[in-house]
């Protein structure tokens, strides 16, 4: 039996959430953010814990190595601490004259905060583009968002990788369509609901896989014995249907390059 719990975007519901799955005393507790992670840990040192795609799990302190996380936590790391930054070069590559892109971001997201202030605005800077930090403030907010936004647009957004802005794909897709705003997002799955284009790994891949980590464990395998995985593939998205409603040309080069084009 699946026992659910959801932050609604709110990370700081995380430690109450953690606590009442923990008494229950689940088989395994899955999570799908860098704060459910430390919330669960916190809760439970025994309890084992499964990842289901993390930013920089050793890098936040979450395990001690891919190889051998040690303590009660295991699954999958996701590697968006080093794709993230070549977000920006994709739009270089497609827009050669870009000089000012807006990134979306959950600033309650600790992985998104520390992208937000090393790796993204150095790669940024070091190829002649600006970054203007746009702060996700919840579901509610999304259309004042854009509409602040549309104020003073710049030329193109990125999406951070962050569960709640993955759940929410559908509606920043939408809103950025409407609002004429050329989208790149960290996960294919944007392209599949119109955003431009994506370059990441699936999270939809990486959730099946999470779930042969449970299943060992329910075999009796102990999670400190588990490595961690990173993405064996990541995947250039690109929507040719989003590029033509903005009178976007595609550069033939980057389409070459892409694992996946929607017609």
């Amino acid at each position: 039996m699946l026992d659910l719990r959801f932050a609604d975007g709110d990370y700081g519901r995380f430690p109450m959430l953690a606590a009442e799955v923990a008494q229950r005393k689940p088989a395994a507790i899955i999570v799908t953010t860098i704060s459910a992670a430390r919330a669960a840990q916190r809760a439970s040192a025994t309890i084992p814990i499964v990842m289901t795609g993390l930013i920089d799990p050793v890098g936040l302190g979450l395990i001690a190595s891919l190889a051998r996380p040690g303590g009660n936590t295991t699954g999958l790391a996701n590697m968006a601490q080093d794709v993230m930054p070549k977000l920006v070069e994709i739009l270089r590559a497609t827009f050669p004259t870009i000089k000012l892109v807006a990134i979306l971001f959950n600033p309650t997201n600790p992985a998104n905060r520390e992208l937000m202030s090393k790796e993204i605005p150095a790669q940024a800077s070091s190829i002649g583009v600006t970054i203007r930090p746009v702060e996700f403030k919840g579901a509610g907010e999304l259309d004042a968002t854009f509409a602040a936004l549309a104020q003073h647009p710049p030329e193109a957004l990125v999406v951070m990788s962050d569960a709640a802005l993955y759940d929410l794909r559908e509606r920043i897709s939408a809103l950025a369509l409407r609002h004429r705003l050329p989208t790149i997002a960290y996960v294919p799955e944007f392209t599949d609901v119109g955003a431009l284009m994506s370059y990441g790994p699936s999270r939809r891949a990486m959730y099946r896989r999470s779930a042969d980590y449970v299943k060992k464990i329910l075999a009796g395998a102990k999670p400190a014995d588990l490595p961690v995985e990173q993405p064996t593939q990541i995947e250039l998205s690109i929507n040719l249907q989003t590029a033509k409603a903005l009178g976007i040309m595609i550069p033939d080069g980057l389409l070459a390059r892409a694992d996946r084009v929607i017609d």
